[in-house]
Order: structure tokens, then C-alpha cells, then sequence
């Protein structure tokens, strides 16, 4: 758990003089299933984790903001009225997340005044756990807080999502600003992210335990291959389009249409397609197992899911696989995937209490000294959403 008295300390040594208000913590997110179905207006499963994003803030009444980060040394400053456009030169890369959820307060008709902010992050950067979307929430909700104003956490999630596309260029869908707005304490999320209708699913925490297993493989999904997938889901939809018209997205097509319409598809698109369409179908069968407390059909689905990930959609690598294939073999392991965008970043098991050591063991002894780097492995727990408290 984070110090937040040391962290108010670090505040007040940045900022002599300037008296802290505010005190938000925004969690980072584990995707239990349902990966690249976002975009895609399918179904999503994520819980917020118990590891979060921390930021203080207080007024300073002159006009700026200035925000700093522990995690990086550059401090970014741009007039409280007016944050500016995306890719202003001169301003640290991090900063965007920050900046674009003020501009789009601002164009929202919310009065911002002169502040500084402090953020201080446990959720892994680049781990597939979501740190961009704690940033947003977690600023956005500051700076809310200082303006004496309140957002519906859905809409905040919106405003979130439209940052991250037009102030780091990625084309994220709506599962991890929603998820770190709306997450509930013991709950996971199961989002239509068509209808943006939310059920909280129970998670049996005394049941199972979730471990997180980061390769420390870092990834950037800006641009890239992210954008490469969602046009090919795109074309998919096109192709199946003229075979049936009623399709909007490759959540309207079933695995029996994908499979008839086979021949007339590039096997690559086909395979691309092939993963979302199963996916859908995963998430919510895996929501029903969770209902009626079925953990093992829910891990049997995160192994497909996994299955489907590195080979259907090309996302995973060979350290997410070893991770897995590890955890498949220890006693006690319901299931394993990795989670997020891929290409490194994290794997998730779905555990037995009694097996959380001996996973552990097996990572050390079979997984560390084989790669560059070793795993590290730590566990957590169902969280709450986005909150600011006073300080």
C-alpha cells in the first residue's frame, strides 16, 4: 500500500507554501476475459485492482497547472483556461494523459483554476494493466475536485476514452476507463460495450485468488500493432457485410456465420475474426461460471482464451506463454491468460488460496533465468473505482 502521509511530505517539498486539498486514488485494471473485444462492441470482464494510482492536488491561484509524476523527472505546466491542443512540442509524453483530460474539461464548460498535481503510480507502466486510464481518471477526478465540480462516472469514463485518442493516439475501446470509474469492491465488471450496460459480478474472493505475473516486457500499443488489429476486425466486417447485410460490428456475427463465410475471407482476417467472435462467446459464458461459482469452467475459458490470443490473434509472446503454461501445470491453478493489449506486459491466474506459493515456486524455478528478465508476481484483490477524498 502506498504512504500517502509520505506522499503529502513529497507534495509539500515540491510546492512550499502551496496546501495539499485533494488526495484521489484510481486503480489499474486486470481484463479477467474478453480481450480486443471492446473495440469490437462485444463483452468485456475486468475488475479494478487493489494496486493504484495516487495523486495530490491542491489550488495554487496563479493560473497554472503543474503536474509532476515520481515516475518521471520532467514536470509538465500549461495555463489552467487553455491546455492546449494534442502534441503541444517541449511537453513530456506522459503529460498528454493529464493535459487532454483538462482541455477536455475545459471544453466541457468546467472552470479550472491554477493547481499543482503530485501522481504517484503502483500499476505497472506499459504492463497491460491499464496505468493510462488510472492517469486519466485519477486527473480527472482531481481536477474536478478542485473545481468544486462532480462528473457521472460514465461520462468520465467517455471523456477518458476521448483523451486517450486524440492525446496519445491510441484507439483504445471503453473497457478500462470504465472499469476505473465504475469498479466495486469484491465485484468484477461485466461491460456490453455496445449498450454500455454494466451488471458487477460477485468475484469468490475467498475461493480464489488472483495472481498477477509481469514480464516486465514493456509495450507501446499507440499507433502499432493495436491499430493494425482493429483495422483487421474492421475488414472482417466489410467482407462478412456483403454475405449479411444486417452487420454492424463482429459482435452481430456468430461462430456458425464466420465459419460459412471461411472461403471467402484472407485466412489472416479470418483468424483475427475468428479470435474476437469466440471471445465474445468466452466472456459471457465465463460471467455465468462466476455467477453460479463454477471456477474451474471459468479457468478451462481462460486457457482458450489465452490459446486463441497467441494463436488467432497474434498478440502474445514467448514470455506471456511460458507464464502460462507454467501456472497450467501447478495443482491448484483454476486458469491463466495474459491480459491487456499483449505484446508483452502481464499474465493473470485464477487461483486456489493454498496454490498462491507454489505458483510462485514454479515462476521462480522454471520462468526466472530463462528470459531477460525475471517475473515479478504479486497478487490483488477486486477494488472500488476512481474516488477523491479531501485531505
Amino acid at each position: 500500500m502506498v504512504n500517502t502521509d509520505e506522499l503529502l511530505e513529497r507534495f509539500a517539498r515540491a510546492w512550499p507554501g502551496v496546501r495539499p486539498a485533494v488526495l484521489v486514488r484510481a486503480p489499474g485494471r486486470v481484463n479477467l476475459i474478453g480481450e480486443h473485444t471492446d473495440y469490437n462492441e462485444g463483452f468485456v470482464l475486468p475488475i479494478a485492482m487493489s494496486q493504484s494510482l495516487y495523486v495530490v492536488a491542491g489550488p495554487s491561484g496563479d493560473g497554472v497547472i503543474e503536474v509532476r509524476s515520481t515516475a518521471f523527472p520532467e514536470p509538465a505546466r500549461f495555463p489552467a483556461d487553455d491546455p492546449g491542443e494534442p502534441d503541444v512540442p517541449g511537453l513530456p509524453g506522459w503529460s498528454n494523459y493529464p493535459r487532454g483530460m483538462a482541455a477536455l474539461l475545459v471544453r466541457r464548460g468546467i472552470r479550472l483554476a491554477g493547481s499543482r498535481l503530485l501522481i504517484h503510480s503502483e500499476v505497472p507502466v506499459g504492463g497491460g494493466v491499464s496505468s493510462s486510464a488510472a492517469l486519466e481518471m485519477g486527473t480527472g477526478r482531481a481536477f474536478l475536485a478542485l473545481a468544486g465540480a462532480d462528473m457521472d462516472p460514465v461520462e468520465l469514463a467517455l471523456l477518458g476514452q476521448q483523451a486517450e485518442h486524440q492525446y496519445a493516439h491510441s484507439p483504445c475501446g471503453i473497457m478500462d476507463q470504465f472499469i476505473c470509474s465504475l469498479g466495486r469492491e469484491f465485484y468484477a465488471l461485466l461491460l456490453d460495450c455496445r449498450s454500455r450496460q454494466v451488471e458487477h459480478i460477485p468475484v469468490p474472493s475467498d475461493q480464489a485468488v488472483l495472481v498477477v505475473m509481469n514480464t516486465q516486457v514493456r509495450h507501446e500499443i499507440g499507433g502499432g500493432e493495436y491499430g493494425v488489429r482493429r483495422r483487421q476486425c474492421e475488414q472482417a466486417v466489410e467482407t462478412l457485410k456483403a454475405r449479411y447485410g444486417q452487420i454492424n460490428s463482429l459482435r452481430d456475427v456468430k461462430p456458425a456465420m464466420l465459419y460459412a463465410q471461411r472461403a471467402g475471407l484472407d485466412p489472416l482476417i479470418f483468424r483475427r475474426a475468428h479470435h474476437v467472435v469466440t471471445e465474445i462467446q468466452r466472456t459471457t459464458e465465463g460471467a455465468d461460471a462466476l455467477r453460479r461459482g463454477r471456477l474451474e469452467d471459468f479457468g478451462a475459458l481462460m486457457f482458450d482464451s489465452h490459446a486463441s490470443l497467441r494463436d488467432d490473434y497474434e498478440v502474445s509472446c514467448a514470455e506471456l506463454d511460458a507464464l502460462v503454461e507454467i501456472a497450467r501445470q501447478v495443482p491448484g491453478v483454476y486458469g491463466a491468460r495474459m491480459t491487456g493489449g499483449g505484446f508483452g506486459g502481464c499474465a493473470i491466474a485464477l487461483v486456489d488460496p493454498k496454490a498462491v506459493e507454489p505458483l510462485t515456486e514454479a515462476v521462480r524455478t522454471s520462468y526466472d533465468g530463462r528470459f531477460e528478465k525475471p517475473a515479478l508476481i504479486y497478487t490483488t484483490t477486486a477494488s472500488d473505482g476512481a474516488r477523491a477524498e479531501p485531505v
